[in-house]
Order: structure tokens, then sequence, then C-alpha cells
């Protein structure tokens, strides 16, 4: 077992969580909890432009929802606050001025202009500009590389706009250790010169990240495997601050359905599912985004499909609680390739996660629909009929929401009859059938399941005529449609006066 693990999920508020940073909030909780470690929740919100004011609290909501709490973050156990980078500016100044002390960094003071002259020129010959040991101090770019430092003090206090960029070594081939991908190398000749610190103040990503992990005392970084370009510079910036760096695992893509490209909100909108936990209203357009809670999956069925999404347990095991998780998670069984996401799969766990519930868990979910199609159920008696109705459809639903539908006969009269079942079932000769079967109903005393199936079945044999002339057509009169649990079942639940009054209302409707 690991020891003094520390893992975070570190997410930009620049909207809502895509299904992709679910998981790899999921695969660091897992990971901490397993080697009772410590999952910390920091917010990465150097980008002010793309920052969306509702994005923070939707983080936070959706990992609660989701049931991975984090450990330490804002307001809550604030070890190492603050964990909102916006609040840390002066320590990434701190750092990024230690680096120009060292020689691993410089301060470019190009315009934009001036490097999209140089893009153009390289492009006119044939060639990708890359800033870099090529061309950072040949004259030809403007840096303390190669000007005077009276030159870059005097820029500096003359508010000259600057950058601080990193000065990647020349002519190495650097080994890197990833825990999912083996080891990976890289010729740092082929590398550009990041920028660590811009203009406005603000740290980028690669600055602020290694900081962050090193003050906060990150054992292992898991995050998407869009960040394995990022690993080269990461890696040097420790070795530049002598620090000992963390274990890196980049996690594989989440996939279209389709299985070529990066799953997006697009295709969920395309194929009908939502790729974000909860719903999501953008304040500046009012655009809504779908999410599984609001769209009636459990929150134990989306973790348990997600979780599947890159990892598997090495056996035919597919439904695991979070504590299960949590017991056979382990980095050597992620995949390395990307994992295609399935929506029947994701339905497919929420029935599962449907069929494992008692019938009073999913009681009183259905309530609160009742209420609202009000059907009034006032009593212990009503709620245990309720329990009733229930155990006899709940293994034909996927979704709480589905119980009405599966279920309204049981509540109310049928209003309209599927018309192609009368057509074919509803004949010339059956409104007189149904008036006799009504008077045996009349008399059956005992109206349970059982005998109300006896008498009528034993009244169809004596008059020996097919089942189907008469079960059919009582199906279509109670239900509206051929469709519902055992019909004696229904008759014994809506009773004697209800199914008269049904099979009346049938006769009158359809003749």
């Amino acid at each position: 077992m690991e020891s003094n693990v520390r893992v975070r999920f570190a997410p930009s508020p620049t909207g809502p969580l895509h299904i992709g940073g679910v998981r790899t909030a999921l695969y660091n909780y897992l990971f901490a909890k397993k080697h009772n470690g410590t999952f910390v929740l920091r917010i990465e919100d150097t980008d002010q432009t793309r920052y969306v004011a509702n994005a923070e609290q939707y983080i936070i909501d959706a990992l609660e929802w989701c049931n991975i709490p984090f450990d330490e973050g804002i307001n809550k156990n604030e070890k190492f606050g603050p964990y909102r980078q916006s609040e840390r500016k002066e320590i990434y100044k701190k750092y990024a001025d230690i680096l120009i002390n060292t020689g691993w960094a410089y301060y470019a003071f190009d315009t934009s202009e001036q490097l999209d002259a140089h893009r153009k020129q390289h492009e006119a010959e044939g060639k990708t500009f890359i800033y870099n040991w090529h061309n950072r101090a040949k004259g030809r770019l403007v840096n303390s590389l190669v000007l005077s430092e009276d030159e870059v003090q005097k820029r500096i206090n003359a508010g000259e706009n600057y950058v601080i960029r990193f000065k990647t070594p020349q002519n190495e081939i650097l080994q890197m250790e990833d825990e999912i991908r083996g080891t990976i190398a890289i010729d740092t000749n082929t590398l550009d010169d990041k920028i660590l610190f811009k203009g406005d103040g603000m740290p980028t990503y690669h600055l602020a990240n290694i900081v962050d992990d090193h003050l906060m005392e990150i054992s292992h970084v898991i995050r998407g495997e869009e960040w394995l370009p990022s690993m080269p510079l990461h890696v040097l910036l420790y070795r530049a601050f002598d620090w000992k760096a963390p274990k890196f695992a980049h996690l594989p893509l989440i996939l279209k359905p389709v299985g070529k490209g990066k799953l997006s909100k697009r295709d969920g909108d395309k194929l009908g599912f939502p790729v974000f936990p909860l719903k999501y209203t953008n304040e500046q357009t009012g655009d809504v985004s779908r999410g599984y809670k609001e769209d009636g999956y459990f929150a134990e069925a989306f973790i348990n499909m997600l979780a599947f999404l890159g990892w598997n347990p090495g056996t035919e095991q597919e439904l695991f609680s979070i504590e299960n998780l949590i017991q056979e998670f382990d980095l050597k069984r992620v995949s390395k390739s990307g994992a295609k996401f399935n929506p029947d799969k994701t339905k497919w766990f929420q029935q599962q996660y449907m069929q494992t519930k008692s019938y009073e868990e999913i009681t009183e979910l259905f309530l609160p629909i009742l209420e609202e199609k009000n059907i009034v159920i006032s009593s212990a008696v009503d709620k245990s009929r309720v329990q009733k109705i229930v155990s006899s459809i709940k293994e034909r639903a996927i979704f709480v929401e589905d119980l009405w539908d599966l279920s309204s006969f049981f509540f109310e009269s049928p209003s309209e009859y599927d018309a192609k079942n009368v057509k074919k079932n509803w004949k010339e000769g059956t409104p007189d059938l149904m008036k006799e079967l009504l008077e045996i109903i009349q008399n059956i005393e005992d109206f349970s399941s059982e005998n109300t199936e006896n008498e009528i079945k034993g009244w169809i044999t004596s008059k020996e005529i097919g089942f189907g002339k008469i079960m059919q057509p009582l199906r279509l009169s109670l239900v509206g449609k051929l469709a519902g649990p055992h019909l004696f079942d229904i008759i014994a639940m809506i009773g004697k006066e209800e199914t008269i009054k049904r099979i009346q209302t049938a006769i009158e409707k359809l003749s």
C-alpha cells in the first residue's frame, strides 16, 4: 500500500463539469481512499477570460451528488489554502522570480504582432515556428537572453508588457515514468519554451500547477490524457526547483459512441444523452444542459458506469458499490487506450440498480410522482397498496419516472384504448361476452387474484371458447392496452367495483 497519499482534482470553473472530469475526480478519490489518503479539490481559475460565475458551485454540487466528496479544499480542512489559484497570485510571482534568478527562465518582450510575423515567415519557408533553443538567443527575438540587464530593467520599469518563459534544456533525452503508460522518452530539442507567467500578473497553468502541487504535498498527479504533452515541462520544472516530483498517471480519453474522437456535449445533444452529472444553466445565454441526476439516474449507477470507462477489475463482475470500487481500484488496471462511451450500457447500469433497491425505497421515490398526478396517498393502507403495485411492475422499469407509465391504470381508469389492439381483439360478439363476464364477476365473493382467476377461467372453459376471446378484451377494458402485470393481480388490486365499472365503460365506448 502507498503511504502518505495526497491527490487532487483541479478543474477550471469555465462551465459545467463534463463526465470526463467527473471520472478524473472519481479515480483520484478511489485511489486516495484505497490508500487511506487525502482527496483535495483545487479550483484552477487562472484563466479569468473564461471564468463562469456559477461553475465553481456546480463542481462542488456535482461531486456531492456523485458521493465522491473532497477531504480538503474551499471551506473544508483548509490546511494548505487558499484553494483558488486566483487567490494565490503573490505565491506564483515569487517562484517565477526564483526561476529567473537560477537561469531556468527568462523575460520575453516580443509582441503578438512580432510573433505572428515570425510564424508567417516560417510558414512561407515551409517550417513551423517554435520559440525555443533554435532562436531564443539569436537576436531575432526580444528577450532577456539577448538584452542587457539594464535594458531588461528599463523595459520592466517603463511598464512594457512581458511574459516569463521556461528555458528548456537542450540536447537531452528526458526519461519519464507514468503509472499507466510506463516509460516515456522525449527529446528536449522538440519542446518549446512555454510561458510560465503572463503580462497580466497571472501564472499560466504550468507554473501554478507545479507550485500548488508541491506546496500542497501532492504525491500522485492523476489526470486526463490531454495533459500528457505537458508532462515533460512539469517534470523539468520539478528539476528546476530541485523538488521531488509526484508520480504521474494519465487517464485515457472518453470517446464518442462511434469510437473516434473525444466525447462532447454535441454528441449528447445529437444522440439524446447527458454529458454532465447535473443539469446546468448557462447564466449568460440561458442555455440549459441536461444532467444525469435530472434524467432520473441513480448516482450509484452513474458512478459504476463511469468507473468502467477506462478501468476494469479483471473479472466478470460489473456491479460495484463505491466501497467495492475503493477496494478493487488499481491504476495498473487502467487502460492506455480510449474508452468508448455507450449510452445503452449506462441505462443497463441504471436498470440493475433499480432492481437492487427495495420495494420500500422505490415506493418512497414514487410517492412524489403520484402526488404530482393528484393521486392522494393518505394512509398506511394506501402506501402498502402502492408498494404492492411497485412490486408487480418494478422489474420492467429503468427509471422511477417509468413507474407511472407502467402503473397508471392501477390508479385511473383508461381514458382511451389502443386502436390497433381494439381492432384486432374487440370483435362483433365481444360486447355480449363481456356482459356475460360481468355477471360472473358480480357473483364472485372472494376477490383474491387466485380465486378470481379460477372462477373466470373455469367459466371460459365451460363455454368452450378460446381464452384470447375473453382475456384480451378484458385486459383492454381494464388497462386500455395489452400491457401490464398478471391480469388477475390487477383485478384484485383495483377491486370488484372498479373492475365492473371499467368493463361497463369499455362496452359503451368500444361497441
